[in-house]
């Protein structure tokens, strides 16, 4: 009876053992697969974090924007005409193909810079200009070559940029032989007035002599402005303007329309405050110094009146009118809210065609900021 008492307890003893020691295998499986599969997560991420790894867009957005890209070289103005070293005797900048046959966008000082300018494409071929159209104000000129089946480039339809933003700068920085170099940067900022009758996007795209005209892209492959100047000086780096696509697209159009860019004019020689040259957010009005036209002065505005606003508009800079008349044409009426003699008064004023201020002060962009 003792001998079977003790196999009964030996099995009972076995039994306990095996049961423990499944359970223990059955909370170590577990634990030991969500090491190995938290292993594996780390060695292969989710699809989810592959996308943050996904490929860099920029070499694609180069690959479909550079065919649209030109490069223009042609030999200095003003140059001395003497020997061998006319040959060298170049400058060169860059443009963007818009249309399949043959118009290309660049900058004016680009073009006016040139004798005898030639464009080459992208694949090495090289055009003479048939013709050409362009505007100081706004430093946007118009090409045409004797080309066909170019590839355009697609502009952003509007001004939709977000500073921070990715962005490609596409020319020929430098030297010709480097056309269609592409460099990579940020949207800085937008609506910058700096030494243009526009607002211009800010980047810190590398941009050198020889940019001017070429394309600012963003992540979309679209065009949102044309390269236009940079700050050049001792301690200053990577700061680059470019002209807005909506700008770009306003003048394009009027270009090709009438052969130049007829602005609405208020007649009127306007003076900024000292807050708005230096860049002071300000609510200052323009001070009239001179009624110009015949149409100003049957308005009844006089010398010493202040401007406050355009057809409800404030305006308190040059940049300003610019901006408001790119949807205003010559001869229509528009309402001035306007401070005459210490009282607040509204004048009709019908508008007519030229600058939208007769006198632009000292701000003009084309003789100093810019390089090609």
């Amino acid at each position: 009876m003792e001998k079977d008492g003790t196999m009964r307890n030996k099995g009972l003893r076995l039994l306990l053992c095996s049961i423990a020691l499944g359970l223990a295998l059955s909370w170590s499986i577990p634990v030991s697969e969500a090491a190995r599969k938290g292993e594996t997560a780390a060695t292969h991420p989710s699809s989810t974090e592959a996308g943050v790894f996904a490929a860099d867009p920029i070499p694609q957005i180069y690959k479909r924007l550079s065919p649209s890209v030109v490069g223009i070289i042609g030999k200095g103005q003003g140059g001395k005409n003497t020997g061998l070293d006319n040959r060298y005797n170049l400058v060169h900048g860059s443009g963007v193909i818009i249309t399949s046959g043959g118009w290309i966008v660049t900058n004016a000082h680009v073009i006016e810079s040139m004798q005898n300018a030639t464009v080459v494409t992208s694949d090495g071929k090289s055009y003479g200009i048939k013709d050409y159209y362009a505007d100081e104000v706004s430093d946007i000129a118009l090409l045409k070559i004797n080309a066909a089946y170019l590839k355009p480039a697609s502009f952003a339809e509007a001004s939709n940029v977000k500073v921070g933003e990715k962005v490609v700068a596409i020319g020929s920085p430098l030297s010709f032989a480097l056309r269609n170099s592409a460099t990579v940067g940020v949207v800085s900022g937008s609506g910058r007035v700096v030494d243009a009758s526009y607002r211009l996007l800010q980047s810190d795209a590398a941009i050198n002599p020889g940019n001017s005209g070429g394309p600012l892209v963003d992540m979309n492959g679209k065009v949102i402005g044309i390269v236009s100047m940079k700050y050049s000086a001792v301690g200053v780096e990577n700061t680059g303007f470019a002209i807005p696509a909506e700008t770009v697209r306003y003048i394009i159009k009027q270009l090709l329309a009438y052969g130049e860019v007829r602005r609405p004019s208020l007649g009127l020689e306007l003076q900024e405050s000292w807050s708005a040259i230096v860049g002071l957010p300000a609510e200052d009005p323009l001070t009239v110094t001179k009624a110009v036209s015949a149409e100003a002065r049957k308005a009844g505005v006089a010398e010493g009146d202040e401007l406050y606003s355009i057809d409800g508009h404030r305006v308190t800079s040059a940049v300003d009118i610019n901006e408001l008349f790119k949807s205003y044409r010559p001869g229509q009426t528009v309402q001035l809210l306007m401070q005459s003699g210490g009282d607040i008064v509204q004048r009709k004023l019908v508008l007519g065609e030229g600058d939208p201020m007769v006198n632009k002060g000292d701000g003009g962009s084309e003789d100093e900021g810019p390089e090609e």
